[in-house]
């Protein structure tokens, strides 16, 4: 399976990309909307950021006090690097594979309805949906539920207020 990773879009400040700062994936969803989707409070948050080239990553786990979980990774383009794939062209690469080599993954489903494009991939153990929005796009990944079903429409449902949040940011 591939890493993938989510994002928000690139900042732009007269006319020159801005120097992006990461984003606080952790304060991209409300506790509120993690309780009303695991039936269970968050009790823990654990966040991470790091660069890869012009992959600028922020991440957070959100913890309960059993098995149930959300792993949430926002990817935007990081203005300060020149070298590398942005969120978009990577996206492409890895949903969109025809013009490039082995690394896609066939089992990605799309999922209708969220962001521009959205795909699954997983199993019926495992699985997570990216959602793809502008140059940016996020991970999402409801651990501690055993139906794929559910777990896809819970992390849609996730997904949607991600990007309402997002878009109270941007405003």
């Amino acid at each position: 399976m591939f890493q993938l990773i989510a994002v928000i879009f690139s900042m732009l400040a007269d006319g020159r990309a801005a120097v992006a700062q990461p984003v606080d994936a952790c304060a991209l969803l409300a506790s509120a909307d993690i309780q009303a989707v695991l039936g269970e409070a968050v009790n823990e948050r654990k966040p991470g950021t790091e660069t890869a080239g012009k992959l600028l990553t922020s991440h957070c786990f959100f913890g309960t006090s059993s098995a149930k979980s959300v792993s949430l990774t926002l990817t935007r383009t990081n203005a300060s690097s020149r070298s590398g794939l942005t969120p978009r062209e990577y996206w492409h690469r890895q949903f969109h594979p025809a013009d490039h080599d082995e690394d896609h993954d066939g089992r990605a489903r799309p999922i209708p309805g969220v962001g521009e494009e959205a795909y699954w991939t997983g199993n019926r153990f495992a699985g997570a949906l990216y959602v793809l929005r502008g140059d940016a796009f996020l991970r999402i990944s409801v651990g501690g539920i055993r139906d794929e079903q559910t777990r896809i429409a819970n992390s849609k449902t996730l997904a949607l207020a991600v990007l309402k949040h997002l878009d109270g940011r941007e405003g």
